[in-house]
């Protein structure tokens, strides 16, 4: 069994596994199963109040979690895969519990080889840092908190990451949420559509 096979198994199963991204390593649960997403936030030590996302291989697996409206599936093209994180309508399908009990919830589409391997395996898969919350991000397995490594039933290595977070952008409001990779390449991009 690969690496990819034991990780995809392991959420399946409702565990929690430690994947690479192009930003920063994720913690990575089943996005769908209750049980597992509270063993994120216990994990992170993370107020139920924040809501955490999902990451899925491509734009046309997205679809069955979120309604994209016609800008959003433009962004989308221009942006995913990459460092960006895009607030969606959810569809039932999302666990309020995921999204703090809000409307939309954040699709992620990492550039990361491995990341989107396992994607491929196994979606959607809870998208949120891999850190004990008000830490540091991880950039290498060697930076992973001790209480997050003994979380995981997997960690998978994709060495050294980007380390900068996504930029996590509304684009029905047109607001950029958080700035991170790519922010300004978002900002003229809304202010042009």
């Amino acid at each position: 069994m690969t690496d990819i096979e034991r990780a995809a198994a392991a959420i399946r199963s409702g565990d929690l596994v430690v994947y690479p991204t192009e930003t920063v390593y994720g913690l990575g649960a089943d996005a769908l199963d209750e049980d597992a997403i509270e063993r994120v936030f216990a994990a992170k030590q993370r107020s139920r109040e924040d809501p955490i996302s999902l990451a899925v291989p491509d734009v046309e697996a997205a679809r069955e979690y979120v309604r994209l409206t016609e800008r959003e599936r433009r962004f989308a093209r221009e942006f995913l895969p990459g460092p960006v994180t895009l607030l969606c309508r959810k569809t039932d399908a999302v666990p309020d519990v995921l999204t703090a009990g809000r409307e939309r919830v954040g699709v992620r589409i990492p550039d990361h080889d491995l990341a989107l391997a396992l994607l491929r395996e196994v979606a959607p898969v809870t998208s949120t840092s891999a850190n004990v919350s008000g830490r540091a991000s991880a950039r290498r397995l060697a930076d992973l908190d001790p209480e997050i490594r003994e979380a995981a039933a997997v960690v998978l290595d994709g060495g050294e990451t980007g380390g900068t977070g996504s930029t996590v952008v509304n684009v029905a409001s047109g607001e950029i949420l958080r700035r991170g990779s790519n922010a300004d390449a978002v900002a003229a991009w809304l202010a042009e559509q």
